[in-house]
């Protein structure tokens, strides 16, 4: 896994979580497998900009604000690692 797969799949899981539908519906919206979608969310697949694009659009928000999310949680967990 690399890191920027599972800062994707964390800002993801956090925004479905926030708008508190479940994977299986999140994943339906999305037009994806359920699996998938757990799959994106644990950081385990590299996904295409189309599956991204469809991601942000079952999240009701444009994808440039899901990489706004991972940024953050890159520059967090930049800190974190600083001495």
């Amino acid at each position: 896994m690399r890191q920027i797969e599972i800062l994707f799949g964390q800002a993801v899981r956090r925004r479905r979580e926030r708008l508190g539908i479940s994977q299986k519906a999140f994943a339906q919206k999305a037009g994806i497998h359920r699996t998938y979608a757990s799959s994106v969310e644990l950081g385990k697949v590299t996904v295409s900009i189309r599956i991204a694009c469809q991601l942000a659009q079952a999240l009701g928000v444009p994808l440039s604000k899901i990489w706004n999310d991972v940024e953050r949680l890159a520059a967090a967990a930049e800190r974190d690692r600083a001495p």
